[in-house]
């Protein structure tokens, strides 16, 4: 499993794509928390960065499957999956040593708005008036919803020899669990009724309850069991055609 995580982040940052989507986001969500006319951080007086994790899901939305576009679709592609399974490497192995590579290029995108914290901190009148609570379940929150992304596109990767039918498939699969189940809550049909229900299947539900200050059990258990269930599903899709 070691040996297939450090190949491939060799292979993320042995090529662009590791670098661009790290400064990808860097770059969106330090234009829309700092610069943004009219809507930045230094203009609207408040001492809280709602603006990075309001955007930050959406950013993710479009990074995660660009990076777990290649995850399997190359392997499938050259033939080189059945390979590695013939190797004393079991199903787990290579999907959790791909995972967890793809789970480091998000954390090293994230981490570095850390320093945000600091900035607001020293900029708040009276210094540290920052609700520190809420800012690190926040980022938390930001960790999980692209570990659960991840999940969601290496499975997409998988079932397909394309990479680019591999992140259109991600992104939309990544979509609907992320806005759609609150999407389709606000409909006429369940409003009042089963939308909340509806509603708590999606991801947004979770997000916002984790941004609140305080991690519940559940949060933590809903977002673990999605990221479960499709690496649980890659793992049947791969034994399903190769055993």
């Amino acid at each position: 499993m070691i040996a297939i995580y450090k190949k491939e982040l060799n292979d993320f940052f042995s090529s662009l794509i590791g670098y661009v989507a790290i400064i990808f986001y860097l770059i969106i969500t330090g234009f829309f928390v700092w610069v943004y006319p009219g809507d930045n951080i230094l203009q609207n007086g408040q001492a809280s960065l709602h603006k990075l994790f309001e955007l930050g899901p959406l950013i993710l939305l479009f990074l995660v499957p660009a990076i777990t576009m290649k995850s399997f679709a190359d392997e499938n592609a050259n033939r080189t999956l059945e390979f590695l399974l013939t190797k004393p490497l079991s199903a787990n192995q290579i999907l959790i040593g791909k995972y967890l590579a793809c789970l480091s290029i998000v954390a090293v995108a994230i981490l570095p708005t850390i320093i945000y914290i600091y900035s607001i901190w020293e900029l708040a009148m009276p210094q540290g008036n920052i609700d520190m609570g809420a800012t690190i379940t926040s980022f938390i929150g930001l960790i999980l919803l692209g570990a659960v992304f991840i999940a969601i596109g290496q499975f997409c990767s998988l079932i397909t020899e394309n990479n680019i039918v591999a992140f259109l498939f991600g992104l939309f699969l990544s979509y609907v669990f992320y806005r759609g189940f609150a999407d389709l809550s606000l409909l006429s049909v369940f409003y009042g009724t089963y939308d909340h229900f509806i509603a708590s299947i999606g991801i947004h539900a979770h997000y916002q309850a984790i941004q609140k200050g305080v991690i519940e059990s559940r949060e933590i258990i809903y977002f673990i069991s999605l990221i479960i269930f499709f690496l649980s599903a890659s793992k049947l899709l791969m034994q399903k055609r190769f055993w």
